[in-house]
């Protein structure tokens, strides 16, 4: 395998970092816009890594930074806003990809919520048969939301339920910053783009439609120690990978947000500085979205502020094997102090970038395999669960009250 790592933020260096830590696969390129970024997510890794410049909003210049490299492999670790350049330029290439978050969504623009306008993913979908022709796979939304969630789904689809009824993709944390009043621990622009669409849902009956940004919040418990937080509906991939490929009668994802969180982003919503589009200010042009980003501290550099435990999961409902009304929690924790000692990583961003390393560990070993555009639950399970644990970093499963229909 001839890695190429696109992007060297927060999750493209704790990728790097890992894998030469755990010495996986054959030469690794990291690339980034700023060329001195890329050196230093790669600074003491070994001979087999190397750093590049580049545009990721120039397709062209991806592709041809591909053939040179000789890539077999991309790995998109850029924010959603390059979802598109890099995945035409892997096709290009003729090289797999992987992402671990999916090409934009744009609300109705009459009913926005209400009715879905274009989708997450449609814009990748709308070519998976181009690249099911020339036998190429692109693996997406392959991070730990969306990612491992997928594949909790799809191990409950498989070995845990006969029947589903919801699937819930439930997120919460007790995350704190040292010194900052408001610090997000991910990419606020990401978080952004998130938080304040329209959230989809699904259900059998009525397809995917949306609602107001926060809705339906409900006190979800947390293990590790989190406990109890509330959860808003967010917009978020799995709600349009799962049902592709798990059978179910509705999908959610929520966010532990908190009451601050929320009031933050409405303001910024309210002021207009969630907008991408560029303001002219003393005659330059700037987006106000990327100006809230730039007076914020990079979550790539505050993990030794941080304390606290992060937790992933997968919640579902339905009726087991054994034919009882079943409810289960499928969980990931990841621990600030832990991932920090172990890999110079902050929780939220290792435990995204471990994934992608996972699924691409089993694509190089042959055991994931496909073609055309895939999310995660297309593949089998238990061979990614299994490989999380051997990395010693495992995945739990809490059983739950079942509620009888």
């Amino acid at each position: 395998m001839r890695l190429l790592i696109v992007g060297a933020g927060g999750v493209g260096t704790a990728v790097a970092k890992t894998i030469a830590k755990w010495n996986l696969f054959g030469e690794v390129v990291v690339a980034d816009a700023l060329g001195d970024r890329a050196a230093r997510a790669i600074a003491g890794a070994g001979p087999r890594f190397s750093s590049a410049t580049v545009d990721a909003s120039n397709e062209r210049a991806l592709t041809d930074l591909m053939v040179a490299s000789g890539t077999t492999v991309v790995l998109n670790a850029l924010d959603p806003r390059f979802v598109m350049p890099v995945f035409n330029a892997a096709f290009a290439a003729h090289a797999s990809y992987l992402d671990m978050a999916m090409s934009l969504s744009t609300p109705h623009p009459t009913d926005p919520y209400r009715s879905t306008g274009r989708m997450l993913g449609d814009d990748q979908f709308a070519k998976s048969q181009a690249w099911e022709d020339h036998g190429l796979l692109a693996l997406c939304g392959m991070g730990i939301e969306p990612g491992m969630s997928d594949v909790f789904a799809r191990y409950a689809a498989d070995s845990l339920f006969s029947s589903i009824d919801e699937i819930g993709v439930r997120d919460g944390a007790n995350l704190a910053v040292a010194g900052y009043d408001f610090a997000p621990t991910f990419s606020i622009w990401t978080t952004i783009e998130e938080c304040l669409n329209p959230p989809v849902i699904y259900e059998r009956d009525r397809g995917w439609f949306t609602t107001p940004p926060f809705s339906e919040p409900e006190t979800f418990v947390f293990p590790g120690g989190i406990g109890p937080v509330e959860c808003v509906n967010v917009e978020h991939e799995e709600v349009l990978l799962i049902p592709r490929w798990v059978d179910c009668n509705r999908v959610t994802f929520k966010y532990g947000l908190g009451d601050e969180f929320i009031q933050v982003l409405s303001t910024l919503h309210k002021l207009g500085l969630d907008s991408t589009s560029p303001v002219s200010v003393g005659g330059a042009s700037v987006s106000p979205r990327d100006l809230v980003a730039a007076c914020l501290p990079n979550p790539a550099e505050i993990g030794d502020l941080i304390t606290g435990v992060t937790c992933a999961g997968t919640w579902i409902t339905g009726t087991g094997i054994d034919g009882a009304p079943r409810e289960v929690y499928l969980y990931h924790l990841a621990d600030n102090e832990w991932t920090m000692r172990e890999f110079d990583s902050q929780a939220v961003v290792w435990q995204t970038a471990l994934n992608p390393i996972v699924a691409l560990e089993l694509l190089d070993s042959g055991a994931w395999e496909g073609t055309g555009v895939l999310g995660p639950e297309a593949l089998p399970a238990q061979p990614f669960l299994d490989l999380v644990n051997a990395h010693g970093a495992p995945w739990g499963i809490e059983e739950r009250a079942a509620r009888s229909a």
